[in-house]
C-alpha cells in the first residue's frame, strides 16, 4: 500500500515477482479456470497421473512462456474486458502474452489436489497455469484456491489488517509505515551529495558513480532484471533514475 506522495512508486512494485500458494484440482477444466467457472467437457482420469508427471509439466512451465490469458480476466477485447465479453457467451481467443515464471514447486500432492507453490512475474495468472498443467497431463484441472504469500521481499507475515493501520507515527500501526527509501531497499543505490540532490530535483542527471547493491532481493537467483537505482541523500528517497551510458537520469521523483 502506497500512500500521499509514494503513491507514484506503484509503478515499481510491479517489477517484483509475486509468490503463491495454489491448490490445482485435477480431473475437471473449467471456462473461468478456477471453481467459480462451469465445468468443461467431461471429467478426465486423473488417477493415472503420477508425482513424477506432475513435477515433470511444472517443470516445462517455468521459465519465459507465452501464456494464454483466461477468457474471464481484466484483459481488453476490441476495447471492452474479456470477462464481459465473454459473459456475453461470445467465444473468446485471447493473444499470448510473454510471461515468466520463476518457480513451481510441488508441495504436496493428495490427488485431484495438487499444492503448488508459485513464484512469477507480474502479469501471470496461475489459474491460467493451473489449465496448461491439466492440459499437459491430459486430465484437465483448474484453479481450486489461491493465496499470495509475497510480493518480492515483502512477505504476508509482515501484513496487517486494513484496520490496523493508522498514520505513519500514530498507533500500533504506525510502524509499519516505511519511508519510501526503506520501502525500495531492494533497489541499487547510489548516495547523493546535498549539491548532487539538488540537481536531480531539478530534472539534471549524475555520473553513476558507486552504485551500491541492494539490501534485500525481491527476486530469485539469477532472475533479476536490470533496475532502476534508488538516488538517495540522507536516508531520503530523491528521485528513482535510469541508466544511460555512465549516467543517472532522474525518471520519477519521490
Amino acid at each position: 500500500l502506497c500512500a500521499g506522495r509514494a503513491t507514484r512508486l506503484v509503478r515499481l512494485f510491479h517489477l517484483l515477482p509475486k509468490r503463491y500458494e495454489a491448490e490445482i484440482v485435477l480431473g475437471v477444466e473449467t471456462d473461468t479456470d478456477d471453481r467459480t467457472g462451469e465445468p468443461r467437457g467431461s471429467p478426465r482420469a486423473w488417477d493415472v497421473v503420477t508425482r513424477a508427471d506432475a513435477r515433470l509439466a511444472l517443470e516445462a512451465l517455468t521459465g519465459e512462456l507465452m501464456q494464454t490469458p483466461p477468457a474471464f480476466s481484466a484483459k481488453k477485447v476490441e476495447g471492452r474486458r474479456a470477462h464481459r465479453v465473454a459473459r456475453s457467451g461470445r467465444e473468446l481467443e485471447l493473444a499470448p502474452v510473454p510471461v515468466r515464471v520463476h518457480a513451481l514447486e510441488l508441495r504436496d500432492w493428495e490427488p485431484p489436489l495438487a499444492r503448488v507453490d508459485a513464484w512469477v512475474s507480474t502479469g501471470t495468472y496461475v489459474r491460467a497455469l493451473a489449465r496448461d498443467l491439466g492440459r499437459m497431463l491430459g486430465c484437465g484441472a483448474h484453479l481450486g484456491a489461491l493465496r499470495r504469500t509475497a510480493v518480492g521481499p515483502f512477505g504476508v507475515e509482515e501484513a496487517l489488517a486494513a484496520d490496523e493501520l493508522r498514520e505513519p507515527g500514530a498507533g500500533r500501526g504506525g510502524a509499519a509505515w516505511r519511508t519510501p527509501a526503506a520501502a525500495l531497499d531492494w533497489l541499487p543505490v547510489r548516495a547523493l551529495a546535498a549539491e548532487e540532490a539538488e540537481m536531480v530535483s531539478h530534472g539534471g542527471a549524475v555520473p553513476e558513480g558507486d552504485v551500491a547493491s541492494p539490501l534485500r532481493t525481491g527476486f530469485p537467483v539469477g532472475g533479476e532484471p536490470a533496475l532502476p537505482v534508488a538516488l538517495v541523500e540522507a536516508g531520503r528517497l530523491v528521485a528513482v533514475a535510469e541508466r544511460r551510458g555512465a549516467c543517472l537520469l532522474y525518471t520519477s521523483d519521490a
